[in-house]
Parts: C-alpha cells; sequence; structure tokens
C-alpha cells in the first residue's frame, strides 16, 4: 500500500479537467474507488479513461498509482516510462514509477528515479522518504539518513522516519545520534513497536550494558514471545557478567526458536562461565550443528569439552576451528573477527 498522503495527492492534483462527460464519470468513479480502497475497480476506470483521453496527465498520473496499489508492477512500470517521457517535469509521475521499480526489485533503476524526482520537487516529504528507503536497500545508511533528515525538516513528529533515521545512524557508526532519535521516538509515541528494542540495541553498541538491560526488560514486557528481543537481553546479561540471568533469558530463546544458532552459543559460553561444562557441552554442540562453519562456535566446544576431561574430542574442535579461522576472509578494522 502507499501511503494516504499520495492519494490525498491524487483528489487535490491540479489540472485540466477534460471536457468529455464520460471521462469526467469515470475519473469520478476511479477516485471514489482509490478512496475507498478498490484499487481494481479504480485501475479499471482510469484505463477506460486512458483511452479515451492518453494526453490526459491527470488520468496518467492516477492510471500508473493505481496499478501500483493493485500490484501491477509492469503495466505500472509500462504507464509511468511513458508518461515521463511525455511529461518529464512532472515530480509525481517520477516518484511512483520509482516505487513501481522498487517493488520490482529494480533498486538502481527506483534510486536514480527518485534522485531526479527530487530535483523536481525537493519540498516533498514522501519523495525523500521513498529515497531513504531505497538508500537503505541498497546498503547507504549515511546517504539515507541526509534524507531522512530532509524529510523530517518536513513532517518533524514522523515516527517512523525518526526510527529508520536511528537505525541509519546506527549502521553508520554515529550511535550517540541514534540514540538521541529512538529518545525522540518513545516521547512521540511511548508504544512505539520494538522502541524500547532500538534503543536498548544502541546503548549495548555503546557498552552501556546496564541502560541496555533496562529497556530490553521494558521491550520484553511489551513484545512477549519475541526471540529477538529475549536474546539481546541474555546476551547483554552475558556481556555484563550476571551469568545466571543470561542462562535464564537465553534458554527462553531456545524455546522460543529452536534454530537460533546464537542463543545457544551464548548459552553454552554462559553456563561454562557458570561451570556447568556438561550442559555447556550440549548447547554448543547445537550451536555447532546450527552454524558448523562458525570457528567461534568449534573454539567455545573445545574449551568446554576440555574442562570435561574429554582431550581427544576437544583437540578435534581446536582442530576445526584453526582450519576455519584460517580461511576466514580477513574483513579489517572493527570487524575484523569475533570475540571468541
Amino acid at each position: 500500500m502507499l501511503s494516504s498522503s499520495l492519494l490525498l495527492i491524487v483528489s487535490l492534483v491540479a489540472a485540466a479537467q477534460s471536457p468529455n462527460p464520460r471521462v469526467q464519470a469515470l475519473v469520478r468513479s476511479g477516485k471514489a474507488s482509490l478512496a475507498a480502497n478498490d484499487f481494481a475497480r479504480a485501475a479499471s476506470d482510469f484505463e477506460q479513461a486512458w483511452q479515451l483521453e492518453p494526453e490526459n496527465l491527470e488520468i496518467n498520473r492516477d492510471l500508473l498509482l493505481s496499478h501500483l496499489q493493485t500490484g501491477q508492477l509492469t503495466e505500472a512500470v509500462e504507464v509511468g516510462r511513458a508518461a515521463v517521457a511525455r511529461w518529464p517535469q512532472d515530480a509525481p509521475l517520477r516518484h511512483w514509477l520509482a516505487l513501481a521499480y522498487f517493488k520490482g526489485g529494480q533498486n538502481a533503476l527506483a534510486l536514480q528515479t527518485l534522485q531526479s524526482a527530487e530535483k523536481l520537487d525537493s519540498a516533498h516529504f514522501d519523495i525523500h522518504f521513498d529515497l531513504a528507503l531505497v538508500l537503505l536497500e541498497q546498503n547507504q545508511p549515511s546517504s539515507a539518513a541526509d534524507e531522512l533528515e530532509k524529510a523530517l525538516k518536513l513532517k518533524p513528529s514522523d515516527v517512523l522516519s525518526h526510527v529508520l533515521l536511528g537505525r541509519s545512524y546506527q549502521n553508520s557508526n554515529r550511535t550517540l545520534q541514534a540514540v538521541e532519535q529512538f529518545q525522540s521516538v518513545l516521547r512521540l509515541d511511548p508504544k512505539t513497536p520494538l522502541g524500547h528494542y532500538h534503543l536498548g540495541f544502541a546503548y549495548a553498541s555503546l557498552g552501556r550494558n546496564q541502560e541496555a538491560i533496562v529497556e530490553y526488560e521494558k521491550e520484553a514486557t511489551r513484545t512477549k514471545g519475541n526471540p529477538e528481543v529475549v536474546y539481546q537481553l541474555g546476551h547483554c546479561f552475558l556481556v555484563a557478567g550476571d551469568w545466571k540471568s543470561a542462562i535464564t533469558q537465553l534458554k527462553k530463546v531456545t524455546e522460543l526458536d529452536p534454530r537460533k544458532g546464537d542463543a545457544f552459543y551464548d548459552l553454552g559460553k554462559a553456563l561454562l562461565l557458570e561451570g556447568n561444562a556438561e550442559a555447556a557441552v550440549s548447547a554448543l554442540r547445537r550451536s555447532v550443528e546450527l552454524s558448523p562453519t562458525d570457528p567461534s562456535r568449534h573454539y567455545q566446544l573445545a574449551r568446554a569439552l576440555q574442562k570435561m576431561g574429554k582431550g581427544d574430542e576437544a583437540r578435534q574442535e581446536w582442530q576445526r576451528f584453526d582450519e576455519l579461522k584460517k580461511n576466514q576472509p580477513q574483513t579489517g578494522g572493527m570487524a575484523a573477527g569475533r570475540i571468541q
């Protein structure tokens, strides 16, 4: 679905009204269908109107939008390309054509088309917002942050924009700014889904584990049964040295999501730190099953086996760790390797 503001634009767009009564009736019917979310009927009405007046800008806009709403992306791209060629200075046409590209997975074309729409209309919130979505999909968080900052200047209270800006800051190593955004989110709407989770993750990234735990606990209370929320809470307890609490939370995760290898890995580490090597081995074996090429899991399993006095099995795991570590690509910088 497109935003309601886009539908409003369709209703308010300034375009010369057709002198043809039949076209006028089809356009009225199409707009009423858009307002009622009957997008298939709207597409049918605007298609008929377009057949009668293919050179009408308003009808081309409405037809393109209707195809987008019904998910008819091939038709939307066809109409959009022709319309943009006919009216190259029309920002809404470029914007919606870009959305058709984006929804169809053609991100490079979506990016190029949205950037051209932005040049034509830099005062349009949705253009900046949608451009940010494409940039995030393209793994360009810094550029996405730039667009979201522009969007928020136009609509400062938009909660989702603050969320995405916080995530963009987080992913471009501007974590303090991310914290500010997530705090703004919770001020604007304390019930924002995963609002406390995002803030907790930012705190944890800064090493502010106690603050992170407070936020994760709030989110876990509100978002019951979410394995990722519970996992991050358990992981944070582990990092903070509270092994008992970590074990309690991480066991919950393994029940909620038996295929979450990171939870078994962290559970094994916590159990080993607590002195329960046998239980640690069981958890770590499961983590290895789920991700056999991760050298860290073999490393921890070797340590646990060694603690149990199973030297031969431990040596096998050490050997496997060494083999995988040698074959692991070196990325350099902060991401060069996982803390064992």
